[in-house]
């Protein structure tokens, strides 16, 4: 008897072939390994704000225990007439914009907040490392603005008389930079220049050329 007599002819289409249903079985096929989850990006996202909302709280503590109050203490001149650290109190937003507002400003911090989250759950967004920074600079600013806010430093006015000894609801700045006869530019800290160089990263990314495609145009 030949070999040709035993075996199956598989000369036909893949189809026709006995062993098909088993070549084809979905079970003994090989499985391509999974794709790892990406923490890079959150641990740079993280580690980046932590750091910037704590460089942000370290430095107002160790300002307000140095020179007190606003007003306590004279403040410490860098650069005469330019540069000079000063304790100051601020109820309203960046660069003392919208005084008498801070619980409202409190809110709009943890909505912001829970927006930046949202982007940084998208694979895009953790795979572009400067919106990552940007992102994470601007959420680091909020937290630490937000921590004052909400009087966790556990301040007390001290002035002027009808609210001395209540709890301080403000933001704690400390950098004073001015030109004289030129500008006075409001006294601010660490957390709000976080906010203003990661709004500005943002103003770059959005000026970026989009990445070029293959794609021919349509006629």
């Amino acid at each position: 008897m030949a070999v040709r007599d035993i075996l199956p002819d598989v000369r036909g289409s893949p189809a026709d072939c006995p062993l098909a249903p088993v070549l084809h079985h979905p079970a003994s096929m090989p499985h391509p390994p999974a794709a790892m989850p990406n923490h890079r990006g959150w641990f740079m996202f993280l580690a980046i704000a932590a750091i910037a909302a704590a460089t942000d709280l370290v430095t107002k503590s160790a300002l307000f225990k140095s020179l007190g109050m606003p007003g306590e203490h004279r403040g410490i001149e860098l650069v005469p007439g330019v540069l000079s650290l000063e304790t100051n109190l601020n109820e309203g937003a960046l660069f003392g914009m919208g005084q008498g507002f801070g619980a409202v400003f409190a809110a709009v911090s943890l909505c912001a907040i829970a927006g930046i989250l949202a982007m940084v759950a998208r694979p895009a967004t953790r795979s572009d490392r400067w919106l990552l920074l940007a992102l994470a600079l601007i959420t680091g600013g909020i937290i630490g603005n937000f921590y004052d806010r909400v009087g966790l430093p556990g301040l007390r006015w001290h002035a002027p008389l009808e609210r001395r000894g209540a709890a301080v609801l403000a933001v704690r700045d400390w950098i004073h930079f001015k030109l004289d006869g030129i500008i006075d530019w409001p006294i601010f800290n660490l957390a709000d220049s976080w906010l203003v160089i990661g709004a500005g990263i943002l103003l770059l990314i959005s000026l970026r050329a989009p990445p070029a495609t293959d794609e021919e145009p349509t006629p």
